[in-house]
């Protein structure tokens, strides 16, 4: 089922989450619904406080990213209480977006590698390094569990000049192609 994407503004998108157990009710349903979610909002990644849960839960796809590179690199992934255990490489500068911020795009500035732990859906443990776009990805999506947004790590200039179409993201006035829950 596609659920509505919470919308920037909304308390939860700024609340740290909380670690979950493998019997946390109804988990598998919730991730088959991120999946559904993402895909027809045509995004690369989805946290759940995003659909209004403050769980340490993400989902990213980067198989479309990298396939229209024709690299054999793409990424389809789900992190359970991940914890970033190392931010390394070069900082490099890439145009971001977010579903919980429809159609605002800035650059953000990350490091091309990332050491996560974290848990698949069987809860069975990894630590793993990711680079490149998959890390970023990891990246962003691992900030929303923090409570951190993307518009955060911007130029602060660009985000003062974003502040007006942000202001009305927050009364709920949007162009979203997809089902949003405003604040």
């Amino acid at each position: 089922m596609v659920l509505p994407v919470v919308l920037y503004g909304h308390p939860v998108l700024k609340k740290k989450a909380t670690d979950i157990e493998a019997n946390y009710p109804d988990l598998k349903e919730i991730i088959e619904n991120m999946w559904e979610t993402m895909y027809f909002a045509k995004g690369v990644g989805l946290a759940a406080p995003q659909i209004g849960l403050s769980i340490r839960l993400f989902i990213i796809d980067t198989m479309p990213y990298y396939e229209e590179k024709k690299i054999n690199k793409g990424l389809k992934k789900i992190f359970i209480n991940p914890e970033i255990i190392e931010e390394t490489g070069k900082l490099w500068n890439f145009e971001e977006g977010c579903l919980s911020i429809p159609n605002i795009h800035a650059d953000v500035e990350r490091t091309t590698h990332v050491k996560i732990n974290y848990f698949d859906e069987n809860f069975v443990e990894h630590t793993e390094i990711f680079d490149e776009m998959n890390a970023r990805v990891i990246q962003h999506e691992y900030d929303h569990i923090e409570g951190i947004l993307f518009i955060e790590k911007i130029n602060p200039l660009r985000r003062q000049l974003l502040q007006r179409k942000l202001e009305k993201l927050k009364k709920g006035i949007h162009s979203a192609k997809y089902p949003v829950r405003p604040m």
